[in-house]
């Protein structure tokens, strides 16, 4: 069986590829903050889809803490065969001038340095096995920039980059790289950006039917279900209502 190792693992987009790779008999390991979702995440894609899970309860943006729970797997565990990095997030909506550092900080620590740690230690493994698929969570901020996204969507044009420069450099590895990058998804997103603000995190999707987590767990089940020749780059996924990061058609 293969195995696909998910970080962010418990909602959204991560919890989506999670059903959608178990459903297709997928071993997962699964990496999350929150360990009571991570705990009910393992018992429910055990019993439903009879495949194995690994929990590994540790925060993306803590390397050492990263590195001991996925350096002792057992070392049939470390045979991934998809590394999904989606674990990211944004904070606040403010222009640079009156940014917080905390939330800064906090972006950056996740979206790109939690995503070089994943790397950094799965990639290994991949080399070894001279295979592998990495998905790159990315977005539209990493195309285009919008008002008060500056940092947010800085982290994301380095995903992009990064992206671009891994395919590169794990080329003779027999390694593919994919860039996934969503619009508008309803997810937990809007309400973590806006510090659980609900009432102003369901205003961004007034007026239209944005992306659901499930649209970009099936873009990228198909993307790593391509046949060995074939790697897809770079994927922009938009709802139909969306044209760019800020031209949006709200009946």
């Amino acid at each position: 069986m293969k195995t696909a190792l998910i970080t962010g693992a418990t909602s959204g987009i991560g919890a989506a590829c999670a059903h959608l790779f178990a459903a297709q008999g997928y071993n997962l390991i699964l990496v999350a903050r929150r360990e009571a979702l991570l705990a009910e995440a393992a018992v429910l894609m055990e019993e439903k889809y009879a495949i194995s899970v690994k929990k590994i309860c540790a925060d993306v943006r803590d390397f050492e803490n990263l590195s001991y729970h996925l350096e002792t797997l057992p070392s049939q565990w470390k045979k991934v065969n998809v590394l999904i990095n989606n674990a990211g997030l944004s904070q606040g909506l403010e222009p640079i001038h009156k940014g917080e550092i905390a939330d800064w900080d906090t972006m950056i620590d996740t979206n790109i340095k939690g995503l070089l740690y994943a790397t950094k230690i799965v990639s290994n493994w991949m080399v070894t096995e001279k295979s592998g698929h990495i998905i790159n969570i990315g977005s539209i901020a990493g195309k285009e920039v919008y008002p008060n996204g500056n940092v947010y969507c800085a982290t994301k044009h380095a995903v992009d980059a990064l992206s671009t420069s891994m395919r590169i450099d794990l080329l003779t590895h027999g390694i593919k790289v994919t860039a996934i990058h969503p619009g508008m998804v309803e997810t937990e997103f809007s309400k973590v950006r806006f510090k659980g603000d609900e009432s102003r995190a369901r205003k961004v999707y007034d007026g239209l039917e944005p992306l659901v987590a499930n649209d970009i767990a099936e873009a990228i089940w198909f993307v790593v279900s391509r046949p060995a020749h074939v790697n897809i780059n770079d994927m922009l996924i938009m709802p139909t209502a969306q044209a760019t990061g800020t031209i949006i058609n709200r009946n």
